[in-house]
């Protein structure tokens, strides 16, 4: 049975930082619905009713768009091992790049990453668990390396340039906040 919430609970924070891999999902009136997998150390949540995830540099930025033209994300954790269990975290958020006061506040609760983006700061406005009875069990094997090596073998200059050719504009052709 489905229940809701109107704020992030320190249950509902021992399920998350127990969760290896979240989803990020965004959209816009019309156009595309984004859906993205991530993982490593890229999440922190500040209180009961905001967090902060670290956008890294990807093949595209769907998520600025959307967040610059709506602003509605949802945040999904299920759980693949032990006590079946989906909590889904909706609010608005904003994007936020190095230099901005949001970045300069929050850079500091994560380890450095390569190729680190954005700042995504999101207001919460409501939590939503259900049993998560249909995901099924997997063994955790560790994160991967590939985005960190490949931001490391890029260099800072190299995922700039990667960022001006691939992050500039979304799949429906709307500008990002790189752009």
């Amino acid at each position: 049975m489905g229940k809701q919430y109107d704020q992030i609970s320190d249950k509902h924070i021992d399920f998350i930082i127990r969760q290896q891999l979240f989803f990020v999902a965004t959209g816009t009136s019309e156009g595309r619905i984004n859906l993205s997998p991530k993982g490593l150390d890229s999440l922190r949540i500040i209180d009961p009713q905001q967090l902060v995830w670290l956008n890294l540099t990807g093949s595209g930025n769907e998520t600025a768009t959307h967040l610059m033209e709506d602003g509605r994300m949802t945040l999904m954790f299920c759980a693949f091992e032990g006590d079946p269990k989906i909590l889904r975290l909706y609010g608005k958020a904003t994007s936020h790049h190095e230099g901005s006061e949001v970045w300069d506040a929050h850079i500091g609760r994560f380890p450095l990453l390569p190729g680190a983006r954005q700042i995504i700061l999101m207001e919460v406005d409501l939590v939503a668990t259900s049993c998560g009875f249909g995901v099924p069990l997997f063994d955790y094997l560790g994160q991967r390396d590939a985005l960190v090596e490949w931001a490391e073998n890029k260099g800072e200059k190299g995922v700039k340039e990667f960022r001006e050719r691939r992050n500039r504009v979304s799949l429906d052709g709307k500008p990002t906040d790189l752009a």
